[in-house]
């Protein structure tokens, strides 16, 4: 037979200390826990007054029984015990029989403070979130009905949360706030549903997901819907779209002012192969890649190039720097490029000098007629390409540098490596971008606008007025121009100041039928034939020959082919061409 529950089975089980006294003040009930706290003997305190037990006790009993009232959180503190305690007083119908004591440790009950305390900053904390978050947040039950809902919620369904908590979801959608329910997906399929979910107050499109919360006995407790605005989401993708097309548009507006800027720094680029190379060079100055290679016949712009690449990047305010390296013998271009210090060798000032890399620092080192750069100092720039140092001549410290560095020429150093006179190294260490700038023999379309623009630049510098026909340009248009842009500059610049005439037609037409006669036009490479290399050769020595012929010392063979003095003796020599006893002992221009 199973043990009816009893008032003492009661007393006994609760975890407080507890202590009944009468209205004397004499202990009539006290459980185990309370001799437990009190440090007491078991059955040694029944019918004893409190005071005895504990003097702390008593006074507050005494309160108590005076006040006919309640004293509850009073704090006893002893050397034995620290407890907090609630005092009750028992009243019948002929008035206060007695009082209860309930009790416990100090330490449980701050422990239990603490638990509450920690337990109400973490609502806090998840309630600051749960209003916070943009996207909006439903919290249903395991049977649909909301339990609460986010001030995005509020917000986005033109709804208030005390309207809405405590209903059904299915209600809400057959009273029309929504057409179609995530939560009721979700209660009966189990997992998780993603939905386009349509509010019908507001209008708007909501990609709605619902995640369903497990208990321990694997039904659904509760619904999480979270929804995200899609109509706002499209609006977003649209506005980014629109951005898009306009830096592209902005873009393309930047490209149109440097090709006007171009016109200003005498590049004309009407033909479709010199606007794609602008192209690639505008991007190579944007991207501000470390190396770039210009390749091109004489006088086709290279610099010019090299300078547009130069301005259109995020260096423009620091220093362009430019040497050609065919012009200076290769002690001296040791000690421009890298500079030295002070007593570095005999002729050095006294200070020491700076090389032209360190004044490039941070902007553009351009290196013109790099195939005549010799050996030994393409190992030097071969090394600070590497490690981006400069080691002046004399000197064991080396500068840390960074600077762009555009290298240009000519020659074909593919050539150049196979023969063993450009390191093949440094050829693939500046190959890695490369700008091939088209011959004006492959840009016929720019010839008559070179044309208008330098005569109206000699014009204006000459305080002339000439002017030139469609027949002169027609002239213009015929001819190969061997020289490439410098050669139409320079002759346009000599009919300018010499031509007689404001029409200069007839002083163009004059002008390239003695370049054709005397051979330095483009030869009729048609009726030629061999390797492209020997052919090439037989060009160069047909023109340097004429020209030799016509000016008789290398100098002035130099300024009217426009080209280094340095490079008409070294084409010479490898030409097979002998040089006149008059000029064996002319010094060089640089």
């Amino acid at each position: 037979m199973q043990t009816q529950i009893n008032f003492r089975h009661i007393f006994e089980a609760t975890s407080n200390g507890v202590i009944v006294t009468d209205t004397n003040g004499e202990i009539v009930h006290i459980n185990s826990q309370a001799e437990g706290f009190l440090h007491l003997s078991p059955n040694c305190s029944d019918g004893i007054h409190i005071k005895k037990i504990s003097k702390e006790f008593g006074n507050i009993v005494s309160k108590s029984l005076e006040l006919e009232m309640p004293i509850l959180g009073h704090k006893i503190v002893t050397n034995k015990y620290s407890v907090i305690v609630n005092i009750s007083p028992i009243f019948e119908k002929k008035g206060k029989i007695g009082v209860v004591c309930n009790f416990q440790e100090m330490e449980m009950f701050e422990r239990s403070a603490r638990q509450l305390e920690s337990y109400s900053l973490l609502n806090k904390q998840l309630k600051a979130i749960f209003n916070s978050v943009s996207d909006t947040i439903w919290v249903c039950d395991g049977q649909g009905v909301v339990i609460d809902i986010n001030k995005a919620s509020e917000k986005i369904n033109a709804i208030k949360a005390k309207d809405i908590i405590g209903k059904k979801v299915a209600d809400l959608v057959k009273g029309g706030m929504f057409d179609q329910s995530v939560t009721d997906l979700v209660l009966k399929r189990k997992k998780q549903v993603t939905i386009v979910q349509r509010i019908m107050k507001t209008g708007k499109d909501v990609l709605a997901t619902g995640t369903p919360v497990f208990n321990e006995k694997g039904e659904i407790s509760l619904v999480v819907v979270n929804s995200r605005d899609v109509s706002e989401l499209n609006k977003i993708q649209k506005e980014l779209q629109d951005s898009r097309l306009e830096a592209q548009k902005f873009k393309e507006k930047l490209m149109e002012i440097s090709f006007q800027e171009l016109k200003e720094q005498n590049v004309i680029a009407e033909n479709r192969k010199m606007r794609d190379l602008l192209k690639v060079a505008f991007k190579l100055s944007n991207l501000e890649v470390p190396n770039i290679l210009i390749l091109g016949e004489s006088g086709t712009g290279k610099g010019l190039i090299a300078k547009f690449v130069h301005q259109n990047g995020k260096r423009i305010k620091e220093p362009f720097i430019q040497i050609n390296c065919a012009a200076l013998p290769e002690n001296l271009l040791e000690a421009e490029l890298f500079g030295y210090e002070k007593g570095a060798f005999t002729g050095a000032k006294e200070q020491g000098k700076i090389g032209l890399i360190e004044l490039a620092q941070n902007g553009t080192l351009f290196l013109d007629e790099i195939g005549d750069l010799p050996l030994s100092l393409q190992a030097k720039i071969l090394k600070y390409l590497d490690d981006g140092e400069v080691l002046r001549i004399g000197s064991v410290n080396p500068v840390k540098t960074n600077c762009m560095v555009i290298a240009a020429t000519n020659q074909d150093l593919q050539k150049l490596v196979r023969n063993g006179r450009f390191r093949k190294d440094l050829f693939y260490r500046l190959n890695t971008f490369t700008l091939q700038i088209p011959s004006l023999r492959e840009r016929p379309e720019d010839i008559i606008e070179l044309t208008r623009h330098f005569l109206q630049v000699s014009n204006k510098k000459y305080s002339m007025k000439k002017r030139i026909t469609v027949h002169g340009l027609g002239f213009m248009r015929s001819y190969s121009f061997p020289g490439n842009i410098r050669e139409l500059k320079s002759i346009i610049n000599n009919a300018v100041v010499i031509s007689e005439e404001d029409n200069i037609d007839v002083f163009i037409q004059t002008e390239l039928k003695s370049k054709s006669d005397s051979g330095l036009s483009c030869p009729d490479i048609s009726q030629r034939s061999g390797s492209f290399e020997s052919q090439i050769n037989s060009v160069e020595k047909e023109i340097i020959l004429a020209s030799k012929a016509k000016y008789g010392n290398t100098r002035a063979i130099a300024k009217n082919l426009q080209i280094s003095q340095a490079t008409v003796i070294r084409k010479m020599k490898k030409l097979g061409i002998p040089r006149l006893n008059r000029i064996k002992n002319e010094s060089i221009n640089t």
